[in-house]
C-alpha cells in the first residue's frame, strides 16, 4: 500500500476575470513540495482547478490522496455534478455546455489513476495548509513586470 500524500490547493485571480495563479502543497511523511504557477488572463474557477491539475499530475504512482480546497466549485464539480455532465454529453442542468470542460475532463482522468478523498476546507480561517497554499496562488499571478 503506498503512503498518503496530502494536498492542499488553491487558486486566486487579481480580476475576475484578470490574471490568475494557482497553488499547491505535496506532504508524504517527511517530504514537502510546493509548486504554483499562473494565467495572463483567467478566473478564480479556473485557477482553483489548475491547482488540483498540477498537483495530481506531479504523483509519479497510484497514490493514495486527501487533497484539501477551498473550492467548493471544485469539491461539488467532482462529488456532485461530473457524473451527470457525463450522463448528459457535458452538458449542465440548464443544457448548456459545461465551463471549463477540458480542465473537468483532465481532473476526472487524473482522479481515475489515484485514490482521492476531496475535503473541504474554510478559506482564509487558520488552516496552515490552505494558508500556504494560497500564498503560492498569489505568488503565482503574472505580473506586468514578469
Amino acid at each position: 500500500m503506498s503512503k498518503l500524500i496530502e494536498i492542499y490547493t488553491d487558486g486566486a485571480c487579481s480580476g475576475n476575470p484578470g490574471p490568475g495563479g494557482w497553488g499547491a502543497i505535496l506532504l508524504c511523511g517527511e517530504h514537502e513540495k510546493e509548486i504554483f504557477g499562473g494565467e495572463e488572463d483567467s478566473t478564480n474557477n479556473r485557477m482553483e482547478m489548475m491547482a488540483v491539475v498540477e498537483a495530481l499530475q506531479s504523483l509519479k504512482k497510484r497514490s493514495n490522496v486527501k487533497l484539501y480546497t477551498d473550492s467548493k466549485y471544485v469539491i461539488h464539480g467532482i462529488t456532485d455534478w461530473m457524473d451527470g455532465w457525463k450522463k448528459k454529453g457535458w452538458k449542465n442542468s440548464k443544457k448548456q455546455p459545461v465551463k471549463n470542460k477540458a480542465l473537468w475532463q483532465k481532473i476526472d482522468s487524473l482522479v481515475s489513476k489515484h485514490n482521492v478523498e476531496f475535503i473541504w476546507v474554510k478559506g482564509h480561517s487558520g488552516n496552515i495548509g490552505n494558508e500556504r497554499a494560497d500564498e503560492l496562488a498569489r505568488r503565482g499571478i503574472p505580473t506586468k513586470n514578469s
